[in-house]
């Protein structure tokens, strides 16, 4: 079982070092090909979020140099990230899975959309041909993994979200929204879930900006809104008492000499910038204006302290459940390299049952279809008796010790001959190759 994960988060890196490691979505193909050449991964994923950038892997040895693909891929000093950076292997690579699919690592624990970005995580790679065999049954169980730790607790029972903790904050520095005007740059899922907190908050109007004018304009008029094309942002943005932004821009859409010109048209009014992006929109420049306040993702933290400290008692029994999934996970992979053993028995043993059957069907002369299927049952529920103990031995001796020498001492009796490897869906492998398209 050779998986290895290596990354940051927003537990061991600030955000402007989390910026400098974001990988855009349109870049993800590319990057899942950089990563598929590292010597020693034959399968891969990348997971990038606004608080985690990292890099699952199914490696030949489990020691693979994951370092080598941010190295390659960021250009960066290795000084900047180095010290940020964590690694997990086998056992640990899976609980840590688990742990992000079932929103246990989140800054806000509990929050929902982590699962969601899982699985266009996952969803990307496998299309680019970068995720197939273990890397798959690793994902589709963390699925169900995170499925079961929402049902069976409540560490997901009240809608909080970083959108959510961002109109919180934004609550507490005015008191009150009524009447407060809202500027939402960027039409993402994160804008929609804020949209709704200010509504629900008594903030209004809403004003849209999004690069396609289209989503603005849709998700302006869900909430009763003004759609602004993204040309003209920053001369509707001076009327915002309250802008939250979070776009996947490379470099910061608002500067200093932006804040400068909306603080003069305002005439000193304070303006409050919620910046849930990274890499950030908001220039840290503008906090040094007075009358501008900018709090970026990592400020949030201290906002959702009361929610981590409140589910802390439901997250250590979906902790229980975790520890739990990932033995059972552990002991299905174990079986998975008798599985070419017992193949080659199977067919070992269906060999000589045909055989034998062709042999006396000459003396037995005309049969009917009764009669012969009267053999072929009789010949399988034979041939199925014999081999039900040594197969049973296999499999359960399959997490022990013994199992190298079980297997070897098999196939000399027998004479068996070496099967490839097989998958976890029951196809021979193959390294992963990943592909410009989708897979056919």
């Amino acid at each position: 079982m050779n998986f290895q994960l290596l990354g940051v988060n927003h537990k061991t890196a600030p955000v402007e070092v989390r910026e400098r490691l974001a990988i855009p979505e349109r870049q993800l193909p590319d990057a899942l090909h950089q990563l598929m050449q590292v010597p020693g991964v034959g399968e891969g994923m990348i997971l990038c979020t606004c608080n985690r950038v990292e890099v699952l892997a199914h490696t030949a040895n489990g020691s693979t140099d994951l370092r080598q693909f941010f190295r390659q891929h960021f250009s960066l000093d290795t000084s900047l990230y180095e010290p940020h950076l964590y690694e997990y292997h086998q056992n640990e690579a899976v609980r840590h899975v688990f742990r992000v699919a079932s929103s246990l690592d989140s800054m806000i624990v509990g929050e929902p959309q982590i699962l969601g970005q899982v699985k266009e995580a996952y969803a990307t790679a496998r299309a680019a041909g970068a995720v197939q065999s273990y890397l798959d049954l690793l994902l589709t169980r963390a699925f169900a993994v995170a499925k079961r730790v929402r049902t069976e607790t409540e560490v997901g029972s009240s809608s909080v979200s970083v959108a959510s903790a961002a109109v919180e904050l934004a609550a507490k520095i005015f008191g009150a929204l009524q009447g407060k005007q809202v500027c939402l740059v960027g039409a993402g899922k994160m804008s929609e879930l804020a949209a709704r907190h200010l509504l629900a908050r008594g903030a209004g109007p809403i004003f849209v900006a999004n690069r396609t004018y289209d989503r603005a304009r849709d998700l302006a008029s869900r909430f009763g809104g003004q759609a602004i094309r993204f040309d003209q942002l920053y001369e509707h943005c001076e009327q915002a008492d309250i802008v939250i932004t979070s776009t996947g821009a490379p470099v910061a859409i608002f500067r200093r000499e932006h804040g400068e010109k909306f603080l003069a048209k305002r005439k000193n009014r304070p303006m409050f910038f919620i910046d849930i992006a990274v890499p950030r929109d908001v220039d840290p420049a503008m906090n040094k204006l007075d009358g501008i306040f900018v709090y970026d993702i990592d400020d949030l933290q201290d906002a959702v302290a009361t929610h981590v400290s409140g589910r802390k008692q439901e997250a250590q029994t979906a902790e229980k459940i975790i520890d739990a999934e990932v033995e059972r996970f552990q002991a299905r992979l174990q079986t998975l390299h008798v599985v070419p053993t017992i193949v080659s028995l199977q067919d070992h043993f269906e060999t000589i049952r045909q055989a034998e059957v062709d042999r006396v069907r000459g003396r037995l002369g005309q049969l009917s279809a009764e009669q012969e299927e009267a053999v072929e049952t009789l010949s399988h529920g034979i041939v199925n008796k014999i081999l039900h103990t040594p197969i049973t031995r296999l499999k359960s001796a399959a997490a022990g010790p013994e199992i190298t020498t079980l297997l070897d001492t098999f196939r000399k009796i027998f004479n068996l001959q070496e099967q490839p490897q097989v998958s976890v869906e029951g196809e021979p492998t193959e390294k992963a190759r990943v592909r410009s398209g989708p897979r056919s």
